[in-house]
Order: C-alpha cells, then sequence, then structure tokens
C-alpha cells in the first residue's frame, strides 16, 4: 500500500475513533486485514450524514451534489484528493463492493435534505439506502472472495442494519423531530405519540433482531466478535429504550455508558470464544 492511500486510511480511522466509540471497538474486535476497509466505509458515510445532517447554514444540497461527483470520480479514477473519499474508492475497488449499494446510500442522503414524513413503503427504501446497503459494503469486505457464503448472508446483514437505523430513530426522535422536523416512522404523529406506538416500533424491531441474529451465528470467528458487539449493543440500547416511558423519548438522547460497553465487550468476548454466541 503506498503512502498516500495509508496516510488517507488513517484519516478514516480518526473520523470512526471521533464519532463512535462503539463503532470503533467493533471494528477493533475484527480481524486486522477487515479493519481499514471498514473504516473507509464508516468515513464515507459519516462524511453524506454531516453534510445532510449538520451543516445546516450552508447549501446542503449543492455540498451533497459535489461529494457525490467526487465519490464516483475517486472510484473512476481510484484516487481523490479528499482523503476520506481515496479510502472509500479503494475499499470500493479493492473489494469489488456494489455500486448499487453507493447509488442506495446516497439516494437516503438525498432524501434528508427535503423529506420530513414516509409511507411505509418509502420507509423501507429510505432504511435499506441509509443503513442496509452499508452493512451489504461491509459483508462484502468479509466475504468478497466467497461469493456463496456473502449471498447466504444478505438478508441477515439487511435486517441487522435495518434493525440498528429503526433504534438510531427511536434514540433521535428528540433531535430529528424538533431540530430537523423529520419524522420516519410511518403513521406516526409525535404530537400524539403513545405507549402503544412506541410498543408496536419495538415489536418490529425485535423481529428484524431476531432474523439478524440467525445470520451472525453463521458468520466466521474472525469477524463474528465485531459484529455480534455491535449487536448487542443496540440490543442493550433497545432494552434501555424500552423501560423508558414514551414522552421520554422527546425529551432525552439514550445513550449506553462508557463503562457498560467495556462490560459487555467482555461479555461478547466470551461468548465467541466459546463460541455461545
Amino acid at each position: 500500500m503506498d503512502f498516500y492511500t495509508n496516510n488517507a486510511l488513517k484519516c478514516s480511522k480518526t473520523t470512526t475513533n471521533n464519532y463512535s466509540t462503539s463503532f470503533s471497538m467493533g471494528v477493533w474486535m475484527l480481524k486486522k486485514e477487515y479493519r481499514d476497509a471498514i473504516y473507509a466505509i464508516y468515513g464515507f458515510v459519516r462524511f453524506a450524514d454531516e453534510i445532510v445532517d449538520t451543516f445546516h447554514d450552508k447549501d446542503q444540497k449543492t455540498l451533497l451534489e459535489h461529494f457525490t461527483k467526487d465519490t464516483y470520480e475517486a472510484i473512476e479514477h481510484q484516487f481523490s484528493t479528499n482523503p476520506v473519499l481515496h479510502s472509500f474508492q479503494w475499499a470500493v475497488n479493492t473489494y469489488g463492493i456494489e455500486h448499487e449499494h453507493i447509488d442506495a446510500f446516497l439516494y437516503s442522503m438525498e432524501l434528508d435534505l427535503y423529506k420530513n414524513r414516509y409511507t411505509r413503503e418509502e420507509y423501507q427504501r429510505y432504511i435499506y439506502g441509509s443503513a442496509e446497503v452499508v452493512g451489504l459494503m461491509c459483508l462484502k469486505v468479509f466475504y468478497h472472495n466467497e461469493e456463496e457464503k456473502y449471498q447466504q448472508l444478505i438478508f441477515p446483514a439487511r435486517k441487522l442494519g435495518e434493525a440498528f437505523q429503526k433504534v438510531n430513530f427511536l434514540r433521535d426522535m428528540l433531535s430529528d423531530y424538533h431540530d430537523r422536523g423529520r419524522v420516519y416512522f410511518p403513521e406516526v404523529d409525535f404530537e400524539r405519540f403513545d405507549p402503544q406506538m412506541k410498543r408496536d416500533i419495538e415489536k418490529e424491531i425485535d423481529e428484524d433482531f431476531q432474523q439478524a441474529y440467525d445470520g451472525i451465528k453463521n458468520l466466521r470467528k474472525d469477524v463474528r466478535l465485531g459484529v455480534y458487539l455491535a449487536y448487542s449493543y443496540y440490543l442493550k440500547l433497545l432494552h434501555k429504550i424500552r423501560q423508558a416511558p414514551h414522552d421520554a423519548l422527546l425529551e432525552k438522547r439514550f445513550r449506553i455508558s462508557n463503562r457498560k460497553k467495556i462490560l459487555l465487550l467482555m461479555k461478547c468476548y466470551m461468548q465467541n470464544q466459546l463460541n455461545t454466541v
């Protein structure tokens, strides 16, 4: 690997570490050969997400258009002066990440610029692009030379991404609704959000997690710990949200303390070692 690409990958790793301690822990639990590509994927999706969620005093539409154009040019030319995009193109070209997944992701990011209510069909399409395809990009890194196994794991990988995104929607309800005016859940009016609505969403997420778990058990051991740790973290976060009253979701953002994350890591490590996942 050349010096510039190596430096660019370190930028993506720094981005991951700065934005998400839980995701960083999960990546660290992967076999070393996978980490650079997963950092590169996270850096890419994180920057796109920042454009649509944070830079409200900028021309977000133009920024996203430039980011999209620069992404495809980086992939085509296998180079970018943007270190995060250079990292991402390296991962895409090295591991054969499908361009249709990138298209779907960027489409969902574009929706965040102008759409704030979703039908059931639109909701599923948004989740596919914003979360499921990210899981599929990571799966491609893990099984890029094992097409049959990759195909077998597509469905549970998608369900895991779906579960993660729905938990994020619940966790971020306060900022999504009050700061950005977004309501992702179909048929949900936060002005009349009640305990039954909350229970229905949680039940839906439980089903996603169960279907995802069937795939996690079939992952190779050198991949499984990192993925299982992320799964366990989000399951713990869902449990915490479940224990809270429905109106608390519109008053604060729920999180898991770093101490509990470490304890969860130790538990997952032992389960993975003993093959009791």
